[in-house]
């Protein structure tokens, strides 16, 4: 374990950010926040980071702006992307701060060993574009809990691991109080970072850039092989479409699949007015300013290969054009292939059968059709005993099963379970350990913000228990497992943050 200041930072590596030059980044230091206060410190990610955080104080005054550590050298970073469709060269780091790169002291243990720190909530840079570069108190608390939520979940995430409030009054829709969160992941290059060197014509700084990701997460890449980006484009493409996957088995909607929000690593991103499935609703939109319906739900798997066919684009000097339209080729197979398995295991399939992708198409058609929770009917089915389906389901559950082409449905799916298990509690222990008892579901999150705006910090390290492992009990209020109420679910919500 190693405190802040013992970490090994990367200022000098050749292989740093801050070295791939000044057309990628403007050092900037961030602006600091009156009468901060610390929330929370999650100290599980810095354990499995290896980072020793002691100092309360002294971490306070670094995360709310107002000291930076030597060896801390902020920047900006400058990118571009496509924006519902329609490319923005105007992009960038708008309201924080790259502050270090780092090699994690538990590296051993990591698929990654390079981190970064961002300072999200940092101020204005040379691209907030008019904005305040502030970030505000409600959507910090929804970031913070959310990024734990995905790594609970097991699908790739940025993670956060201080969050800060203060007094500092931002406007937007009304008065509120600005915060500031430190995010870590082994990198915060986006799709974006690529299309900007493309389009303004830096094609060996783009090649750089790429080099540059190779290097720290795709090491098995010989670096002197004359195909080593068509590799690297084939590890993106790959990479997105299995987080796209795990998006679409878990029911996550991201809201603003912009490419300046695709990471190049495959992680989920830049968090803003997201949201999970609560009825099975697949055409589902959480943002409330995607009018056309671009982000939907059911949209993002196709999102996913738009957005990887404009990065392919910006790739077009390095790789040849014929390799591009293979590559990008793969990524619907991929996609669907991860998608099949992760719903098979939800579902508690173990050999493959003929009908079986038939049976849970079903399965879901009859969920939109009657309206039933998406996560809550898939873990009751995990918990009760397959005999006792037709009349162990609670609340909403309970009247919607007792429909007759659900009950055919039920005694197909329990004829199916029985060609993988004798037992009951086989299954049920299998299936509990995929499907989440407890989600970050959209009215809980604002209940969570209320409770943080009123000084109860507790319940973010209770809800960080609880997301770190969503599958087993715990002891937290019990509506926190339940779906909910008609007037609580399938709110959008706003992408002022």
């Amino acid at each position: 374990m190693k405190g802040l200041t013992e970490l090994n930072y990367l200022n000098d590596h050749p292989f740093s950010y801050a070295n791939l030059g000044p057309a990628l980044s403007t050092p900037v230091l961030p602006e600091p926040l009156t009468h901060p206060y610390l929330i929370h410190i999650n100290q599980s990610l810095a354990k499995r980071l290896g980072i020793d955080i002691q100092n309360e104080a002294a971490l306070l005054s670094m995360i709310s702006g107002s000291q930076m550590l030597p060896k801390w050298k902020p920047l900006a970073m400058k990118y571009a992307g496509h924006q519902f469709g329609q490319y923005n060269p105007d992009l960038g780091d708008g309201r924080g701060v790259l502050l270090a790169e780092f090699i994690a002291p538990n590296s051993a243990k990591l698929e990654d060993k390079k981190w970064d720190f961002h300072l999200k909530g940092s101020g204005q840079t040379p691209y907030s574009r008019q904005g305040d570069g502030r970030a505000v108190l409600r959507s910090t608390v929804r970031e913070y809990l959310i990024s734990a939520a995905m790594k609970g979940l097991n699908i790739p995430t940025t993670e956060a691991l201080v969050m800060v409030g203060s007094r500092t009054q931002v406007q937007r829709e009304d008065i509120e109080f600005a915060a500031t969160l430190l995010r870590v992941a082994p990198s915060h290059i986006r799709f974006g970072h690529f299309e900007y060197l493309f389009y303004t014509g830096q094609h060996p700084a783009l090649a750089a850039l790429a080099d540059h990701v190779m290097y720290w997460h795709m090491p098995e890449i010989n670096p002197q092989s004359t195909d080593k980006y068509a590799q690297f484009f084939q590890q993106v493409v790959t990479s997105t479409a299995n987080t796209l996957a795990q998006w679409h088995a878990y029911g996550f909607c991201h809201g603003v699949m912009n490419t300046d929000n695709m990471s190049i690593l495959g992680l989920s991103f830049d968090y803003g007015p997201f949201a999970f499935l609560d009825n099975y609703q697949p055409s589902f939109i959480c943002n409330h300013s995607d009018y056309s319906g671009r982000y939907a739900f059911d949209q993002q798997p196709g999102i996913g290969q738009w957005n990887l066919s404009a990065l392919g684009y910006s790739l077009s000097n390095l790789i040849d054009k014929q390799a591009i339209e293979t590559i990008l080729q793969s990524y619907s197979s991929q996609l669907h292939s991860q998608y099949k398995r992760l719903m098979r295991v939800r579902f508690g399939l173990i050999s493959e059968q003929d009908n079986d992708r038939e049976l849970l198409n079903d399965g879901l058609s009859l969920m939109e059709k009657h309206d039933l929770d998406y996560h809550y009917t898939i873990r009751r089915l995990s918990e009760v005993d397959s005999g006792q389906w037709q009349h162990m389901f609670k609340h909403e559950v309970t009247l919607k099963l007792n429909h007759l082409d659900f009950k055919h449905w039920l005694s197909r799916y329990q004829d199916r379970l029985s060609l993988d298990y004798t037992s009951d509690k086989v299954r049920q222990h299998a299936m509990q350990q995929v499907n989440p008892k407890y989600l970050l579901r959209t009215h809980l999150a604002q209940e969570a913000i209320t409770l943080v705006e009123r000084g109860q910090f507790s319940v973010i390290e209770q809800w960080l228990t609880v997301l770190e492992d969503p599958f087993r009990s715990h002891d937290c209020p019990a509506h926190w497992a339940m779906p909910p109420s008609a007037k609580q679910k399938g709110h959008s919500l706003s992408c002022s943050s």
